[in-house]
């Protein structure tokens, strides 16, 4: 099937994925009047003086916002936010799709980190949660860590965090399968932009003990003099052998291989440079590190990709519907790392002992447990962490 063909079809057909859907009839007087003036009046003049009724009375309970400024759009990069809509629509259809969540695309015309949380803020009363997507490297720090400080309701960058939380649940199985712990494992990770970095801290929440990152110019260590902050703050906190080179020199007797960079990086040789019972998640799309046959080639035991027609797809629709609606129940003020590590669990755990093999480690994109099983272990963690207020 030539799917970009089809995707301009649907586009054009329907001219676009969402609208509005009225959740009451307006077909007489009476409900005119209810729905808008002049009983409208009433919700109005409740929610003023209690600004928390606005959670009872409006959308607000259940309603994200998908913001985005079209800087890293996909593979694509910045491509603005116009060219960017279409891939907010469909984040909008997967929240209501997958976790029930209402969801509306908004595209900012935006670059600098000040202006992108300036309209975040702006628009803020209007939404239960805001999930941003597409911002690229290094402003959606800034923006997603202000966010947070200063907003009362969750923000939530599925880029970094919905993919570090499919790692790490990936993750947590693919050792299981090996027999090796979280705390004893070596880890290399290729590619420490928004998604590595991310990936890196929430590993260390679960336990991760020796991670080395690797960019375009070797190691990361202490002292790495990286042009990037964040980079930097990697060099002091991961890299505990210190190990200084390329990939080729960390990989040496490594554990994990996880990618997030560019087709291609990693070869059979290098695999066969690993530890007994290597595990690789290669995920740069649509092309990865490594094909699955050339890793499997290596003595790799388990492998992932980003992609669907591999087995072990580490897909983010395994997280940020379930996250966000858990996150929403419970009226959370945050998405705090015990919140992130219980929905890594969660996904993890729809595996069973009896069905988890090399060829299984993660849910299907479309398995029906996944969001309300990640809702309730996030609402659980919110409650447990001091965030929840309902």
């Amino acid at each position: 099937m030539d799917f970009n063909k089809a995707a301009l079809e649907m586009h054009e057909t329907h001219h676009g994925k969402v609208g509005i859907v009225s959740k009451v009839e307006v077909k007489n007087r009476d409900q005119l009047a209810t729905a808008y003036t002049p009983g409208v009046a009433e919700p109005c003049r409740k929610i003023r003086e209690n600004p928390d009724d606005v959670y009872k009375y409006t959308f607000k309970s259940n309603m994200v916002a998908v913001v985005s400024n079209g800087t890293a759009v996909l593979g694509l990069g910045d491509i603005g936010p116009e060219a960017g809509l279409p891939v907010m629509e469909g984040k909008a259809v997967l929240f209501k799709e997958f976790g029930g969540v209402d969801a509306f695309p908004i595209c900012i015309d935006a670059h600098d980190a000040a202006s992108v949380i300036a309209a975040c803020k702006a628009i803020a009363p209007t939404f239960g949660g805001i999930n941003l997507e597409d911002i690229k490297s290094p402003e959606c720090f800034e923006i997603e860590e202000t966010l947070e400080r200063e907003l009362d309701i969750p923000v939530f960058h599925d880029d970094q965090h919905g993919t570090a939380i499919v790692v790490t649940a990936a993750l947590i199985n693919a050792l299981r399968v090996v027999g090796k712990k979280m705390e004893n494992v070596r880890i290399v990770l290729n590619g420490p932009g928004a998604a590595g970095t991310a990936i890196i801290k929430m590993l260390m929440t679960a336990g991760a003990k020796d991670i080395i990152a690797v960019d375009q110019f070797g190691t990361l260590y202490k002292g790495c003099n990286s042009a990037e902050a964040h980079k930097n703050w990697l060099g002091e906190v991961t890299n505990p052998r210190q190990i200084r080179g390329g990939l080729k020199e960390a990989l040496a007797g490594a554990d994990v291989f996880i990618g997030v960079s560019k087709p291609g990086i990693l070869t059979t040789e290098l695999c066969r440079t690993m530890n007994k019972d290597a595990i690789v998640f290669a995920m740069a799309n649509p092309t990865p590190e490594i094909m699955p046959d050339e890793a499997k080639a290596g003595g790799v035991r388990v492998m992932a990709t980003g992609r669907s027609d591999f087995p072990n797809q580490v897909n983010n629709v395994l997280c940020f519907p379930g996250l966000f609606r858990g996150a929403l129940s419970v009226r959370a003020r945050d998405i705090n790392d015990k919140m992130k590590l219980a929905a890594a669990y969660a996904i993890a755990d729809l595996i069973t002992d009896d069905d988890r093999s090399e060829e299984n480690i993660i849910p299907g994109a479309f398995d029906p447990r996944v969001a309300e099983a990640v809702a309730n272990a996030v609402a659980e963690a919110a409650r447990e962490s001091g965030v929840a207020r309902l």
